[in-house]
């Protein structure tokens, strides 16, 4: 008599193999709701950013003056022969007041004809009748003590315009330099400011950037005033100028 045997065909493993899926899905189930590392790294942290302003008061030492003489002459020739005598002699008078040469520069020279008036109703050309010459110098003073001097000398020597005087401070980077740490200070106070009135704490700085640097502007002094100054000593007072920075600042809010 026969014996029929059946063989299985059921994986004795099935239960093994269930339990790596099930890992396996779990896995992905953390991987998919916990944000990986880079994805925290790209989260924009919270900030505070604020301006500050520093300013510093200081004395010049040095001014800058733009002086010229104009002449009038019947020719182009005449009117230049005259002003380049006069301006010769302002040049001279200048370094006889102990201007060095490296401070002097000629700035400014001009030739213009000059027309006469027209009447109403004449449709002719204007009609040229003389020229007008202009040459100037830009004159350093390192001394503030020989401005007055200087002055009453470009005058009195035939300079009969001055386009402008200006105060300058020679160590400017260096007094920059103290307006940005008050910048600096400046925008930290406020931010700490900020920072109580939340309830927070500033933690690292992230960017900083400058703003705007201020400095000395000239002012003018009209011709007819500087006429009058030949008279007498031209009384001069620096007085104080003031420089400043602005910096704006990026806090991190610490956690």
């Amino acid at each position: 008599m026969s014996q029929i045997i059946r063989l299985s065909t059921m994986p004795r493993r099935a239960p093994e193999r269930s339990r790596v899926l099930s890992a396996m899905l779990l896995a992905m189930t953390i991987a998919i709701v916990s944000p990986s590392p880079a994805a925290k790294a790209a989260e924009k942290p919270a900030t505070i950013s604020l301006e500050g302003r520093g300013e510093i008061s200081v004395a010049p030492d040095m001014a800058v003056v733009t002086t010229r003489v104009v002449n009038v002459g019947a020719s182009a020739p005449e009117a230049l022969q005259a002003n380049t005598a006069a301006i010769a002699k302002v040049i001279a008078d200048i370094k006889a007041a102990g201007i060095e040469a490296k401070d002097i520069q000629t700035s400014g020279f001009s030739i213009y004809p000059r027309y006469e008036n027209r009447k109403d109703g004449n449709n002719e050309p204007p009609k040229i009748v003389g020229y007008e010459v202009s040459n100037g110098v830009t004159v350093r003073v390192r001394a503030l003590e020989k401005l007055g001097a200087i002055l009453n000398a470009v005058v009195a020597s035939g300079a009969n315009s001055v386009d402008g005087i200006s105060f300058a401070v020679s160590d400017t980077s260096e007094k920059l330099d103290e307006a940005r740490k008050e910048a600096v200070a400046d925008a930290r106070r406020k931010a700490e400011i900020y920072a109580d009135a939340a309830g927070v704490k500033l933690g690292r700085i992230l960017s900083i950037s400058e703003g705007s640097v201020a400095m000395p502007r000239p002012y003018a002094v009209r011709s007819e005033k500087m006429m009058a100054m030949a008279a007498a000593p031209v009384p001069v007072e620096a007085g104080e100028e003031t420089l400043s920075a602005t910096v704006s600042i990026v806090w991190e809010i610490a956690e």
